[in-house]
């Protein structure tokens, strides 16, 4: 079977609510990472007295990068619903 013919077949109700909760799943977790790279990019004077006093300022900086990017993919992820496709 083509990969052609394989996008044309309907898919079952077991694979769009697998699809579904993937893409949920996927949705959640972007915005959490992104949240949690704002929270180690934004000066919040209570968590950068607890974060500098234990690591260095540019690692704390790189790891909120970090997050950011690997939110963004997430939020991605989700949005293209690439899961059962083999390529």
């Amino acid at each position: 079977m083509a990969l052609e013919e394989f996008e044309k077949e309907k898919m079952s109700n077991r694979d769009k609510g697998i699809i579904r909760m993937r893409s949920i799943t996927n949705y959640v977790m972007g915005i959490l990472l992104i949240a949690a790279g704002c929270l180690f990019l934004l000066p919040i004077p209570k968590v950068e007295d607890f974060l500098l006093k234990k690591y260095d300022a540019q690692l704390i900086k790189m790891f909120g990068i970090v997050c950011w990017i690997y939110g963004l993919f997430r939020i991605y992820r989700g949005y293209k619903k690439n899961y059962f496709r083999e390529s």
